[in-house]
């Protein structure tokens, strides 16, 4: 049996909010936990996909690569959030690789039982089609803006986390402080070109940093204005 915390943090997640108890429970009952390090890679691309995972603590990037090697970070992910889904679905190899940003801690459903599950119960296929529609549109808007200015890239990046991340908090919105190569690599931009928009973010009044593990966004419409200007 889970234990209340983990029951309410399951619940909060996009994939099980508001489904009954014993929905959650018999997901819950199937994940084997476990920690891994900052710069661990979790899942590499072309791997099989036998296994399905919840991040529970902490923030991976999702990577994929160029024919000439480069490397694309397509995504980047935090607590409440699930990867691995699609392989494990359609039992393909991994599209891309799965590494660590901090420390984190992942819930691993096989692949098998993932299936299961959905096949059940299909308010849990309704929602993971909904999660995958909410990437696609996210991918899709990051795309739209690509070739803006940088304050726009940036202020898109930093309205994506807070969608998928934020807290809301006293009309505004708390998000991570990640890496600024990290939100370089989300937007196309160099990591001296981040650190650069986001000082000018927080002379304009749009970025306010409480402390060194966060932002916050004060400002969410100016922030939209900026990505749609």
């Amino acid at each position: 049996m889970p234990s209340p915390a983990f029951a309410e943090f399951l619940g909060s997640t996009l994939l099980f909010h508001g489904l009954p108890p014993a929905i959650q429970n018999r997901a819950s009952q199937r994940l084997v936990m476990r920690q891994h390090p900052a710069g661990a890679t979790l899942l590499l691309e072309q791997d099989w996909g036998d296994c399905v995972y919840l991040l529970i603590q902490g923030w991976v990037k999702i990577v994929t690569h160029t024919r000439d090697g480069r490397d694309i970070t397509l995504n980047i992910l935090g607590p409440g959030n699930l990867f691995g889904e699609m392989a494990s679905l359609e039992s393909s190899p991994r599209s891309s690789d799965v590494i660590t940003l901090t420390g984190v801690t992942v819930g691993g459903i096989p692949a098998e039982d993932f299936r299961n599950l959905i096949n059940t119960e299909p308010q849990v296929g309704f929602r993971l089609a909904q999660l995958l529609v909410k990437r696609i549109q996210q991918l899709n808007r990051r795309l739209q803006v690509r070739e803006s200015e940088s304050g726009s890239r940036l202020a898109d990046v930093l309205l994506f986390l807070a969608e998928g991340q934020g807290q809301v908090q006293k009309g505004g919105v708390l998000i991570p402080n990640l890496p600024h190569r990290e939100l370089g690599n989300l937007c196309g931009l160099t990591r001296e070109t981040v650190t650069r928009v986001l000082k000018k973010l927080e002379q304009e009044g749009l970025l306010v940093r409480p402390d060194p593990e966060h932002f916050y966004l004060p400002d969410r419409d100016g922030l939209e204005a900026l990505v749609d200007g």
